[in-house]
C-alpha cells in the first residue's frame, strides 16, 4: 500500500549540502518514490543553489503566499525541480529575505526564525493544496518543531488528523538553541505550556529537544548511535529526554546511493573497476599521485581522508600518530576538508613537513572526494563520535580499507579484519587516543605488506551492500507501524 510522506530537510544533495543530511534526504526521497510512495520533499531555496543547473518550475497556486510566523510576516513562493536520476521532485520554499544569504547556515540573530518559517511554510503549503500526508518526516533541529506544531497548532484540524510524525537525528551535536525571549515566534499562545518548562525558565528553547518530546517516532542514523545518545557521554544534554522516549527510538543505518558512489559507474572516473579489475584502481592511484604533485611510489600505501575538520572527527588523534608514522614507515597521505583553524593548520604544516608524501586541499571538491575514495588504499575516520558516517561505506565499495574508531555507524558498518579467519572489512580501534590510532595504522600497513591478506580484506569490503533499497524499507516499516497504530 502506497504511503503519503511529507519530508522536510534543511539541505538536499545535490542542490545544497554541508554534510550527510543532504545525501540522506535526497537518497531516501528517491528510494521511496521508486518504491511507489507519494513523497514530497521540501527544502529552502538558498541563494547558493545554481538555478542554471537545476531548472525551476513555479508551482501553480503557490506563488506569493503570505506567511505569518509569530509577529513576523513573510511572503513565500514554491518552485520544484526533479532530483537528478529520479522521478522524485524537490519542492523549494522561496523566501529571499530568509534564504537569499551567502551561506546555507548563518550566525544571524534570526537563524531560528529562518527554519521556523520553513517548517511553518511546509505546513501552510499542505493546507493550501489540501494535501493530508500520513507521515511528516522531520530532520534535525531545523524542522524539529514540526511534531509539536502538528499537536499544538493543528489539534482537531481534519487535514492533519491522521498525520503521524517522525524525527530523524543526524547529528545530536547541533540543537539550534535560541533565547526564550523569542518564544512568541512559536505562536503557541495558550499551548506554551507544551514547551520544556525548565529550559524556558533557564532562558532558552531547544528545538531538537522538542522534536524528541513530541515526535511519534524518533530515528537516528545507526543502531549503535541510538544506544550511545541515551548515555551521559554521547547524549549532549538530551539524554534524559531520549531515555524517556527510548521505546520510540530506533537506529537505522544510512544507505548509500550506489548510482553516485560506485567505482563501476562513477561519473568522475576516467576508468571504472570492480573487485575483479583492481588493476584499474592502481592506475587511478598513479594518476592521483601525479595530479597532486606527490612523489611517493605507486607501490607505497596511500591513505586518504575527506572530512569536515571538527573535534568530532578525531583530527587531534593524528597530531602525534601521523607524523610518527610518516617518519618511520612508507606511506602517502591525502586530505580534503575545511573547518577549525587548528586542524587546517596541522594539515597544512604536515604537507610542508613531508613534501611529496602529504597533500592537503582545503575546502570541498566533489570530484576530488571521489578520486580519493577510488585511488586510495586506506581511508581514515578516527571519530570521537559518528552518528552514521558515509565515507566508510563508500570506501568499502571502492576497495579502500576504512580505518575507524568503534563508535556509532562506524561500529555498525565496519568489521575488524581477522587475519586468521580472513573475515572482516577494515581496521577498527576502540580507545580515543593517538596510541590506538597509531596501532590501527600500523596494523593496516602490516596487512598491506601481505598482498593475499590485503586483497581478501578489500574484496570482503567490496561485497558489502548498504543500498537504500534495503535501508529505506526500514523507514517504511516505521511509517506503516505508525499509520496502523493510530
Amino acid at each position: 500500500m502506497s504511503l503519503s510522506v511529507c519530508l522536510l530537510s534543511a539541505e538536499v544533495a545535490p542542490l545544497s549540502k554541508t554534510g550527510g543530511l543532504a545525501d540522506v534526504a535526497g537518497a531516501l526521497a528517491k528510494d521511496l518514490v521508486a518504491a511507489g510512495h507519494d513523497v514530497r520533499l521540501f527544502t529552502p531555496l538558498y541563494a547558493s543553489i545554481d538555478r542554471s543547473q537545476f531548472p525551476m518550475r513555479p508551482v501553480d497556486g503557490l506563488q506569493h503566499v503570505p506567511l505569518q510566523v509569530g509577529p513576523h510576516h513573510y511572503v513565500i513562493s514554491v518552485v520544484t525541480t526533479p532530483l537528478p536520476g529520479s522521478d522524485a521532485l524537490v519542492y523549494l520554499i522561496d523566501c529571499p529575505v530568509l534564504f537569499g544569504r551567502p551561506a546555507i547556515y548563518t550566525t544571524d540573530p534570526d537563524e531560528h526564525l529562518r527554519f521556523l518559517a520553513f517548517t511553518r511554510a511546509v505546513l501552510a503549503v499542505c493546507q493550501r493544496v489540501q494535501w493530508s500526508p500520513q507521515i511528516l518526516h522531520c530532520n534535525d533541529w531545523h524542522t524539529a518543531f514540526g511534531p509539536l506544531f502538528i499537536k499544538a497548532l493543528f489539534e482537531g484540524a481534519p487535514l492533519f488528523a491522521r498525520t503521524r510524525s517522525v524525527l530523524t537525528i543526524h547529528n545530536i551535536g547541533y540543537q539550534g538553541v535560541f533565547s526564550a525571549t523569542a518564544v512568541a515566534d512559536l505562536e503557541l499562545g495558550p499551548k506554551t505550556y507544551m514547551l520544556h518548562q525548565d529550559e524556558l525558565r533557564a532562558g532558552k528553547i531547544n528545538p531538537l529537544r522538542h522534536g524528541i518530546l513530541y515526535a511519534d517516532a524518533i530515528t537516528t542514523v545507526s543502531p549503535t548511535h541510538a544506544l550511545e545518545i541515551c548515555t551521559d557521554q554521547y547524549g549532549m544534554g538530551l539524554q534524559d529526554s531520549l531515555r524517556m522516549r527510548r521505546d520510540a527510538l530506533t537506529g537505522i543505518l544510512n544507505g548509500v546511493d550506489y548510482h553516485i558512489w560506485d567505482p563501476r559507474n562513477d561519473r568522475y572516473l576516467p576508468e571504472h573497476y570492480g573487485p575483479d579489475t583492481l588493476s584499474v584502481k592502481a592506475g587511478l592511484k598513479r594518476a592521483l599521485i601525479e595530479r597532486l604533485g606527490l612523489t611517493v611510489p605507486v607501490t607505497a600505501p596511500l591513505a586518504g581522508m575527506v572530512s569536515r575538520l571538527a573535534a568530532q572527527k578525531g583530527i587531534e588523534l593524528m597530531f602525534d600518530a601521523l607524523p610518527q608514522l610518516l617518519e618511520w614507515r612508507d606511506l602517502g597521505f591525502v586530505a580534503l576538508g575545511s573547518g577549525e583553524p587548528k586542524y587546517e593548520r596541522f594539515l597544512t604544516e604536515l604537507a610542508q613537513r613531508f613534501p611529496g608524501r602529504v597533500a592537503f586541499r582545503r575546502g570541498y571538491d566533489d570530484e576530488l572526494s571521489h578520486w580519493i575514495e577510488a585511488a586510495g588504499d586506506m581511508f581514515l575516520m578516527p571519530s570521537l563520535y559518528e552518528p552514521c558516517g558515509l565515507n566508510q561505506m563508500y570506501s568499502l565499495r571502492y576497495g579502500t580499507v576504512p580505518i575507524v574508531r568503534r563508535t556509532g555507524g562506524l561500529a555498525d558498518s565496519v568489521q575488524h579484519y581477522d587475519p586468521q579467519s580472513g573475515q572482516g572489512t577494515g581496521i577498527v580501534f576502540n580507545d580515543f587516543n593517538s596510541e590506538a590510532l597509531e596501532w590501527a595504522l600500523n596494523m593496516a600497513l602490516d596487512l598491506y605488506a601481505e598482498p593475499a591478506q590485503w586483497q581478501r580484506m578489500v574484496r570482503n569490503g567490496m561485497a558489502m551492500d548498504f543500498s537504500w533499497e534495503k535501508q529505506g524499507e526500514k523507514y517504511v516499516e516505521i511509517y506503516r507501524r505508525l499509520t496502523t497504530d493510530r
